[in-house]
């Protein structure tokens, strides 16, 4: 799950409603690879997006639970400006932060927390079905005196879409973050969530069951943090999902 998505997958980025939406992520990760054991397996995910006349603001909280209890949380908020009137580029502002904890020492562990800001191009189509948005942001990190890591600039790309289809019934959203960080090995970093759902309300009898089912994936190079400390790596680690939009 994104952040340490997640988990920034919203299909109305650009629309004129607000979404609102919570959901709940089995994680396979722990199954799937040996040296992911610890991973938690349950994940919930709270996300808002409320347009208005000046832009849009987007936030999401990831909450990660070992069996006995939280053992982390992440969470985002952006703020877009539009700076065109046909709302199509807009300036971007974003906070990112979170915290993790130990399951062997109980030690918690502070992410390194960034401010991002750049440009965004959003897009969607007539009926809202199809969206896009492209984002191109200078990234600062700010220092993490709990591990004693100092302050750095770095770069980050962001794509998110979404796709509605089959009358309603099928969603395919997701987003692709590409940053810089140099504790990485070739300094680069790379996650994508792309997630397929089911929408219920678009069935006959179900119009008042806002519910989906469906599925994430969450794709990365250098991003997972294994039992050995490092992150070096590829994973494509998938959940089961359940979301109930308000």
């Amino acid at each position: 799950m994104k952040r340490i998505l997640a988990s920034m997958a919203l299909v109305a980025c650009t629309c004129s409603m607000g979404a609102q939406n919570v959901q709940l992520h089995y994680d396979l990760g722990h199954s799937l690879y040996k040296d992911l054991s610890n991973r938690p397996s349950m994940t919930t995910t709270v996300e808002m997006f409320k347009p208005d006349s000046w832009g849009s603001t987007f936030m999401f909280t990831d909450i990660d639970y070992q069996r006995d209890g939280v053992a982390g949380a992440y969470w985002e908020i952006a703020r877009e400006f539009n700076v065109t009137k046909d709302k199509q580029w807009a300036a971007h502002v974003e906070y990112n932060g979170g915290l993790t904890s130990d399951e062997d020492t109980w030690a918690a562990t502070r992410f390194q927390h960034a401010l991002l800001a750049g440009p965004a191009w959003n897009w969607h189509s007539a009926d809202f079905s199809r969206t896009l948005s492209i984002q191109a942001m200078y990234k600062y990190y700010f220092k993490n005196r709990h591990w004693n890591v100092g302050a750095f600039s770095s770069f980050q790309l962001t794509e998110v879409w979404g796709l509605t289809f089959a009358q309603g019934l099928c969603t395919f959203s997701g987003f692709c973050d590409l940053w810089y960080d140099p504790s990485a090995k070739g300094n680069w970093i790379l996650v994508s969530e792309p997630q397929f759902w089911f929408n219920l309300n678009t069935l006959k009898g179900w119009d008042k069951v806002n519910l989906s089912l469906g599925s994430e994936v969450e794709v990365s190079h250098n991003f997972v943090w294994n039992e050995r400390g490092e992150h070096h790596g590829f994973y494509a680690i998938p959940t089961i999902a359940a979301k109930w939009t308000f």
